[in-house]
């Protein structure tokens, strides 16, 4: 089991780019490349604890964000994004309701939904 402090679905803001997006996805520790932790991870955060994927509000892509860079968004304004429709409904004490498109604990990728 995953001890994050934060869970998929939950609205959230970035301590250093501040931007506000919403947890797609946990993991427990890091599990990209070296290569992209060298390049992409200016602060170099502990890799040993969680990291998040995160859809960024009024963007179209994911970020990879370590637990220590995010802080929660209590505004309750919603995430512009083209993949929350995709995962979640509606907003509930600043965190979005997953759908149907989840298997246990995992976001079903993409390509995979509607498929049967």
């Amino acid at each position: 089991m995953i001890m994050s402090k934060f869970k998929p679905g939950q609205i959230i803001s970035h301590k250093l780019f501040h931007y506000r997006g919403v947890i797609l996805n946990v993991d427990a520790t890091f599990q990209l490349t070296d290569e992209w932790y060298e390049f992409m991870a200016k602060s170099k955060p502990s890799k040993n604890k969680p990291w998040y994927h995160v859809l960024v509000n009024n963007e179209t892509h994911m970020t990879y964000v370590a637990e220590s860079n995010i802080l929660p968004d209590h505004t309750g304004e919603i995430i512009n994004h083209p993949l929350v429709p995709v995962y979640f409904t509606e907003i509930v004490a600043n965190k979005y309701e997953r759908n149907l498109n989840w298997d246990g604990d995992e976001p079903v990728p993409v390509e995979n939904i509607g498929i049967a």
